[in-house]
């Protein structure tokens, strides 16, 4: 039986952001000296691995089914990384979490409504950092890289405006959170 020290060391820590490197290196300074803990990172499930190699017949995705992907694998993270480690008492840090996906998709032109929808089922975390990085950061490594560089062209928008763009929106989010 777990004791109320054991729940309350628990703790879910969401890292966001458009620079994949540095939202990694954030999650291992907040896992750090933690003891029981780990990172949950993107692509838990391998959806998008599979969408990496997928014949070029398959099409270009919007950027809503890289979104609900997204939601797949978060949901998949949740199941199998998250939900489980906190029950243990252990803190999680997801890297990225639901800001960064938000963030993407608002840069791509979904409304806001829809996103928050989609989201909904992700618990809220405990302790939420922006990682913020410099203009034209972002690789093709991380979500924000990866669906940007699938849906510019096909959106209309390009790679740069989207990867600025989801940057943008998560400055403005830890700004937000910042004066709460």
């Amino acid at each position: 039986m777990k004791t109320s020290k054991t729940k309350a060391t628990a703790k879910l820590v969401s890292i966001d952001g458009v620079h994949a490197p540095a939202v990694v290196a954030a999650a291992r300074r907040a896992i750090g000296g933690r003891g029981r803990g780990g990172i949950s990172h993107w692509d838990a499930s391998g959806i998008f691995q599979d969408l990496a190699v997928a014949d070029q017949a398959a099409g270009v995705p919007s950027a809503r089914t890289l979104l609900l992907l997204y939601a797949a694998d978060l949901a998949f993270r949740l199941r199998w990384e998250i939900r489980p480690a906190l029950a243990e008492g252990r803190t999680v840090v997801a890297a990225p979490y639901v800001a960064t996906a938000v963030a993407f998709g608002r840069a791509a032109g979904v409304p806001a409504g829809w996103l928050t929808n989609l989201f909904r089922f992700a618990p809220p975390a405990a302790e939420r950092r922006f990682v913020t990085a410099s203009r034209g950061a972002a690789g093709k490594h991380g979500f924000v890289g990866f669906a940007s560089a699938r849906v510019g062209a096909a959106s209309g928008r390009a790679r740069r405006q989207i990867v600025d763009g989801a940057a943008e929106h998560l400055r403005d989010a830890a700004r937000a959170r910042a004066r709460r």
